[in-house]
């Protein structure tokens, strides 16, 4: 081991964002555990790299006697002064006892420290990127997908590999590899498999962080996104309110024809999207809720956080929706259960 080991230590250091001393601490516990497997020695002793010439070694502590009792413990004056001539009998000093054939053992040692702590480095720069990522939409890579029975699929992101569970996959979407989607970030840890990206394209939140890439409103604020229920790969009823009496918060989400939320539904392959106007009068928001179907009447249940809908009879099919989809939506957006009645119309 050299000055032309410590550049490279240097240079690696510095690509992976790691402090030096640490790399050179690990390599120093390692070649100590490296010795002691190979050879006897009681009493003190430690690994150490010069950090000026880069040579490696493995030191015992000893003290300077006239006879040598216990060579582990002990150096006789003599062979002391050959090292130093300024060593006095009674002093304690450090002394290599590193063999010259373990030369091979301590370079094999060294490299293997450094790949183990630059994937520990980088396992730790990713994990921290990632983790400022919770709860946002990124960019994905489709890479493969699974055989068997839990068909998870694969996906790139940067430098990192993530699942997308079959659990938090959308019913019914076919995605194929090669192609790029956004998943939702559920959540991101670091454990004994390593890194673990929790991904999700059926998440609400992936709904919501779409909206806001797609609407400028929605960016700075002057529109505010009230509430999301979902049904994925079916249907979305989102709830959107305008800081601003001049700015309709539901044309700002549709765009200039069409085109915001256009983009939005082909990310989602055709789910179904309600955007409702938001009000904080219950019956309002309940009516707003239902649609596209008209309501006749609200009466609400302070108490019981219930309602009663009338609707015409025309409409009743419509308020329910398909296996009583669209009032389930409803219910689950507002927080109010709500029990749809026909009249005639």
């Amino acid at each position: 081991m050299n000055k032309e080991f410590l550049a490279a230590l240097e240079a690696v250091a510095n690509e992976k964002s790691i402090d030096k001393e640490l790399l050179i601490d690990a390599i120093e516990t390692a070649l100590l555990s490296a010795y002691k497997r190979e050879f006897t020695q009681t009493g003190e002793i430690r690994g150490i790299v010069n950090r000026k010439t880069g040579e490696m070694g493995v030191y015992a502590l000893k003290k300077v006697v006239e006879k040598v009792e216990d060579p582990s413990l002990e150096i006789s004056f003599e062979e002391a002064s050959k090292i130093n001539k300024h060593y006095q009998v009674g002093d304690e000093i450090e002394i290599n006892v590193m063999p010259k054939t373990f030369g091979r053992i301590a370079a094999q040692t060294a490299k293997q420290v450094i790949v183990q702590r630059i994937r520990e480095a980088e396992r730790t720069i990713a994990c921290n990127e990632f983790s400022e990522k919770k709860g946002e939409i990124l960019l994905g890579l489709v890479q493969r997908i699974e055989q068997g029975p839990h068909k998870n699929i694969m996906i790139e992101i940067g430098t990192q590999e993530a699942i997308l569970a079959q659990g938090e996959q959308t019913p019914g979407e076919n995605i194929r590899p090669g192609e790029k989607i956004y998943l939702y970030v559920i959540d991101v840890k670091d454990d004994a498999r390593g890194l673990q990206i929790v991904l999700s394209r059926s998440h609400p939140g992936l709904i919501k962080r779409l909206f806001e890439k797609e609407v400028p409103e929605i960016q700075d604020g002057t529109v505010e996104i009230k509430g999301i229920s979902r049904e994925a790969g079916s249907r979305t009823k989102i709830a959107v309110f305008s800081n601003n009496k001049d700015v309709d918060p539901v044309g700002s989400c549709v765009g200039p024809k069409g085109m915001r939320v256009s983009n939005i539904l082909n990310e989602l392959r055709g789910e179904k999207i309600d955007i409702i106007v938001y009000n904080e009068d219950p019956e309002q928001y309940i009516t707003q809720a239902l649609s596209p179907a008209k309501v006749l009447e609200v009466s609400i249940n302070e108490e019981e956080k219930s309602c009663q809908v009338l609707v015409p009879e025309s409409q009743l099919s419509l308020a329910i929706g398909k296996e009583g989809q669209n009032v389930r939506l409803a219910a689950k957006l507002t927080g109010w259960k709500i029990d749809i009645k026909s009249v005639k119309d």
